[in-house]
């Protein structure tokens, strides 16, 4: 049987062997150490920001981004329901709860013209505060999430951020290195959270970070994050969270970074790849890519009609192939922690997530390989 091709997997080579085997060797392979911080400097520093907090996951990344809000119980986050769910999780660990919304199909990212219609008919202010009309609860901040390692429409959002008072934190989680109207997107929200799981664009096996222009409010996470700890007699002057990278993550992480451009070029590729090989077929259409920003192209694949098999058809045919491939996101409005979540009407969201397919996209993917996978989809969608 032939080897088999799995989704996406990390790309580990002599340069992460290289940073783990000094980690090892100086003894720093805690929350302590040189790798952290040139990763903190060199995140910050891509992402167009001062300042920059590595994080034990892109999770924790966006607690502390809410957190350093003071957003808590009693107080309404936007985000798509278009996401992972993860980024509902971090909304629900604050204390906070998610109101949902629906995305584009230009981006698939968060629609800002129904935020902004929402926003319009279902909010009141009391006392200077920005209220949710059916339940009083504060609308405490925008959560965009950029899609596929793909920018939100940041230009709108930012303008009902001003327009409204309230802060914008971006779920990037897998968009490292990407631009938004040729700006890094580090410029384009108060806080910027990435995730550096073993799927992601570059990964340091787990971990995340928060970036951002504002200096005292990265100080801020940062004390918070480390155990709000002020001095080495173990003093700590509040309630603090152990969310720490180890610089054994960051090892991986520095030895990726180095590697970034390339990778973006190959998923970049992938993706064209895709796109070419099923634009013949009639009822297939492919993954967006606006022209005014850049995209990690973190997961590529197609998007099939009602004439075709389902995804999780398709899915099952690929196996038979020895070829992973996967539905994507659930909507967060459909999972059962969130049922009774506030949410926006969802006519786009819920069509497009059960068409999607998401095809081998890891950057060690051999042109036989993905030659392969072309081939497979063509023979099961009937187009060879």
């Amino acid at each position: 049987m032939t080897d088999r091709i799995p989704l996406a997997i990390p790309n580990i080579g002599q340069g992460e062997a290289k940073n783990l085997q000094r980690c090892v060797k100086t003894n720093f392979v805690s929350s302590v150490g040189e790798f952290v911080n040139q990763l903190e400097d060199r995140i910050a520093t891509l992402s167009g920001t001062g300042e920059g907090v590595a994080m034990g996951a892109g999770t924790l990344a966006l607690h502390m981004a809410l957190h350093s809000y003071g957003i808590g119980k009693g107080d309404l986050v936007i985000l798509p329901s278009f996401t992972f769910i993860a980024s509902a999780n971090a909304v629900m660990h604050s204390g906070a709860r998610p109101w949902l919304f629906d995305v584009t199909e230009e981006s698939w990212t968060i629609d800002p013209a129904q935020v902004r219609h929402e926003l319009k008919k279902n909010t009141f202010r009391e006392n200077g505060v920005l209220k949710y009309n059916k339940t009083g609860e504060r609308v405490a901040a925008i959560m965009p999430v950029y899609t596929l390692g793909t920018p939100a429409y940041m230009n709108a959002l930012n303008s009902i951020a001003r327009d409204y008072g309230i802060p914008i934190i971006a779920d990037a989680a897998a968009a490292i290195g990407v631009t938004y109207k040729n700006q890094a997107i580090g410029q384009a929200a108060d806080l910027t959270c990435y995730s550096f799981n073993g799927n992601k664009t570059i990964t340091c096996g787990g971990g995340g970070m928060v970036v951002g222009k504002e200096k005292s409010r990265l100080e801020r996470i940062k004390h918070i994050s480390t155990t709000a700890r002020i001095s080495k007699d173990y003093d700590h002057d509040e309630v603090g969270y152990n969310y720490r990278m180890t610089n054994l993550q960051a090892a991986v992480g520095c030895a990726q970074l180095d590697r970034l451009n390339n990778f973006l070029h190959i998923k970049t590729k992938i993706r064209k790849a895709y796109d070419a090989a099923f634009q013949d077929i009639q009822g297939i259409s492919k993954f967006p890519y606006p022209d005014d920003r850049t995209s990690t192209c973190w997961f590529s694949g197609i998007v099939v009609d009602k004439t075709h098999p389902t995804p999780s058809e398709i899915c099952e045919r690929l196996n038979d192939y020895n070829i992973e491939a996967r539905v994507f996101w659930k909507p967060v409005h459909l999972q059962k922690p969130y049922s009774k979540a506030p949410v926006a009407d969802q006519s786009y969201t819920e069509n497009i997530y059960k068409r999607i397919v998401t095809l081998p996209c890891s950057t060690s993917l051999v042109k036989p390989d993905l030659t392969r996978v072309i081939t497979a989809v063509r023979e099961i969608l009937g187009a060879t």
